[in-house]
């Protein structure tokens, strides 16, 4: 039985897609995957006649680029998540029609949607309602109205299955991105459902807590039998348990991609030094010391409440000028938490954080929306254009470097959460800061985009500026940075050479066969 059907869907937001044309066919399934190709490129329409189905107790993944539809589709799914906008084709879910030629129609109650379709957002903060962990779990329950004695007993079950005993009563807002991810998941299996909707659930994990997530995931799949349907842009991480594979939209082979260039300096087209691969690594040269450090944080400690446990115990650190410095470590380690401090959002409650760059640093935070506060995308590129003194010209020329051309009247909630990511940076750069702090900056992007963010922040480098970023994506970490410092209890387990830190590490290591080194080998004009 298909616990998924999708016939003919297209899906144009608000003023975007009436009078486009648009034709995307559908292959059959070849051992588990189901291809959904543009046969043309189409403006105008997010989704373009997609169809497919999911057989009940399957573990299915949807890839694609960033920015073809995979989030938008999940959404489709679940009828009170569905977004506004031009529908056509229909939808079964459930065994139930959810859309009937465009139009919406009521096949589940609001109870049998919350109840049967969980659903895990890309951003862990948007769908966290509760103060505390321990109500963050029993929300759901109680909303559909569960009694005591089944309601502890469903909780202690996924807090046990999750390992998240340990921050049970601890505020929400204390806890790190991944955590929140792990708490929505529980959540959402607390409640039981027989389809699992997931957006990029591991984008915000650790390395060990994404594989642990992952393995945990197959469990539910074989073992409860729920279906899983998971957007991803990793799909090797889950693949020996996917049973079906969905490509939406077309992706060129890697020989095929053209190099995107994305230097800060607008109008300036600096050559970006080549990142190293695991098959030809290359010990990145290491700078001078300066008398004057781009940054530093000298014994520091940071908690969040008065009697709650330290996050930072006397860090300190020093980022020199021109380098790209990464900072990877365990969810919950306090790598967030560091480089607020480091922007400058968060004080410490004793040491000394100095930055010489404090009128030229910029922060991108973890989650993206925080910086959008337009109604457009050129709307948020032209924000700052008066304050920062960059152009009109400035801002189509870095909207076409990232991609976002074509999207300019779009609002910038519409765009998926990797366009988001893209936008944020974009605007960012148009400040021309000497100092940047990234969280998470690949977080929600395919492999080219990725690729392109390498040569991008490799580029910012080599024109004399300094990034000092945090991320669990380690191909992207050993390709750029130049030093790394692993975080583990509130304090610095290590400083090295980004070489000599992955040559060394255990767990900390790139993937030999990621698609990210391909498509970055490609962007050099080589073979991967």
């Amino acid at each position: 039985m298909a616990i998924v059907q999708v016939e003919n869907f297209s899906f144009a937001y608000p003023g975007e897609g009436r009078g486009a044309s648009f034709d995307m066919g559908a292959a059959g399934a070849d051992a588990g995957r189901v291809a959904a190709h543009d046969t043309e490129q189409t403006s105008g329409w997010a989704l373009s006649n997609v169809s497919f189905s999911v057989e009940e107790g399957a573990f299915c993944v949807l890839v694609g680029p960033t920015g073809c539809g995979k989030t938008t589709l999940l959404r489709a799914l679940k009828p009170e998540l569905a977004p506004a906008g031009e529908k056509r084709g229909c939808m079964r879910v459930l065994g139930r029609a959810v859309l009937e030629d465009g139009v919406a129609v009521a096949g589940l109650t609001a109870r049998e949607s919350a109840e049967q379709i969980g659903f895990v957002m890309q951003d862990p903060a948007a769908q966290i309602v509760c103060d505390t962990v321990w109500h963050e779990l029993a929300f759901g329950l109680e909303n559909l109205g569960m009694g005591q004695d089944e309601m502890r007993r469903r909780i202690a079950e996924v807090a046990h299955f999750f390992g998240i005993e340990p921050v049970m009563r601890a505020a929400t807002e204390t806890l790190s991105g991944g955590q929140k991810q792990l708490v929505n998941l529980a959540a959402v299996l607390a409640l039981r459902p027989r389809l699992l909707l997931l957006d990029e659930p591991t984008a915000q994990l650790d390395p060990n807590a994404q594989r642990q997530f992952i393995f945990m995931l197959a469990r539910v799949n074989r073992e409860l039998g729920t279906t899983v349907v998971m957007a991803t842009h990793a799909p090797e991480d889950a693949e020996p348990y996917v049973t079906q594979r969905v490509e939406l939209g077309y992706v060129p082979p890697l020989g095929e991609r053209a190099a995107v260039r994305v230097p800060l300096a607008v109008g300036q087209e600096p050559t970006p030094s080549t990142p190293s691969t695991p098959s030809t690594p290359s010990t990145p040269s290491t700078p001078s010391t300066p008398s004057t450090p781009a940054l530093l944080v000298k014994d520091a400690f940071f908690r969040y409440g008065r009697r709650d446990p330290w996050v930072l115990r006397g860090l300190s650190v020093r980022v020199s000028p021109g380098t790209v410095h990464a900072f990877v470590g365990g969810n919950g380690c306090g790598k967030t938490t560091l480089l607020h401090l480091m922007a400058g959002v968060l004080k410490p409650q004793d040491g000394r954080v100095l930055s010489p760059h404090a009128d030229r640093q910029v922060l991108m935070p973890q989650d993206p929306k925080a910086l959008l506060v337009c109604d457009t995308v050129a709307e948020e590129l032209a924000e700052w254009r008066a304050r920062c003194g960059y152009t009109a010209e400035d801002e189509r020329r870095v909207c076409a470097r990232f991609g976002l051309d074509g999207l300019e009247n779009r609002h910038p909630y519409d765009l998926s959460g990797g366009q988001q990511q893209k936008l944020a940076l974009a605007k960012l750069l148009l400040a021309d800061p000497q100092l940047l702090f990234l969280d998470e900056p690949t977080k929600g992007l395919d492999a080219s985009a990725c690729a392109d963010a390498a040569h991008m922040v490799r580029a910012l480098a080599a024109e004399g500026r300094t990034v000092v970023l945090v991320t669990h994506d380690l191909d992207f970490a050993y390709a750029v940075a130049d030093e790394v410092s692993m975080l583990f209890d509130g304090e610095l387990a290590c400083t090295e050479p980004s070489a000599t830190f992955f040559a060394r590490n255990l767990v900390y290591r790139p993937h030999d066969r990621s698609r990210f080194f391909g498509a970055l080998a490609a962007c050099e004009g080589r073979q991967p």
